[in-house]
């Protein structure tokens, strides 16, 4: 692992701060990671998204997304979660990587037009085209395409793609991993969540504790309805009258 584990010194937290009132996170000490691939689930707005860009921070990713170099801010609203993280770094050096956040990430493809070729460069061709010549998911995903071994955390980045270039980003992780990166996504897709040998932490009231894949909310919303898909869109269809 590129990070074996994180602690959090919750002492560096001001007691007032909105971080402290947050369940999952606020009874957890700390994780280590075991897989290639993690992911954390949970619903919107149980503090997934905020611990995980606090791990990218601590590790020295730029809070909007980006490699290493990148440092460009169009509004500063990351929380102070990162000054109380310490991370166990396993391998030495500082590898290939990427912090990608899909929804700022047309922000992130224009600061890598101008950090690599100039301001007004047209930038390198992903998929015969560049960045901004292609649709939110087309850039997104091929983008990711280009990326060689090393460390990428990953922020909801099914919101950027369909079904179909989930399964591409699906053989692209697992490809990846066996190769040695090493990826912790948050995700609510139940495409990405079938990795095999993934691990799943799910967050909630309760903390953050493993999941298997059939006890993620993501499995088993889909599966509920898709195979009782008239029943669900009658009950929905008759509370909404």
């Amino acid at each position: 692992m590129y990070i074996d584990y994180f602690r959090l010194e919750w002492e560096k937290v001001s007691k007032r701060s909105y971080l402290q009132r947050i369940p999952s996170i606020r009874k957890t000490d700390g994780m280590r990671f075991k897989a290639p691939v993690t992911f954390f689930v949970g619903e919107n707005g149980s503090g997934k998204s905020t611990l995980l860009e606090a791990i990218a921070v601590a590790y020295g990713f730029n809070p909007e997304g980006g490699s290493y170099n990148y440092r460009f801010s169009t509004f500063d609203d990351h929380s102070n979660l990162h000054n109380a993280v310490v991370l166990g770094r396993g391998r030495a050096g500082t590898p290939h990587g990427f912090f990608l956040r899909a929804e700022s990430f047309y922000t992130m493809a224009s600061k890598t037009l101008e950090y690599e070729f100039g301001e007004g460069g047209s930038g390198p061709m992903y998929g015969k085209k560049t960045l901004h010549e292609q649709s939110h998911g087309e850039s997104f995903l091929n983008f990711i395409l280009t990326f060689s071994k090393g460390l990428f955390i990953m922020d909801e980045p099914e919101a950027a793609l369909s079904p179909h270039r989930q399964l591409a980003l699906f053989s692209k992780i697992v490809q990846m991993a066996r190769e040695g990166s090493q990826y912790i996504i948050v995700t609510h897709s139940p495409i990405l969540l079938a990795i095999p040998g993934a691990e799943i932490y799910a967050f909630d009231k309760t903390g953050i504790h493993q999941q298997t894949y059939e006890e993620t909310d993501s499995y088993r919303c889909y599966e509920l309805f898709l195979n009782h898909r008239e029943t669900i869109i009658s009950q929905l269809t008759s509370q909404a009258l």
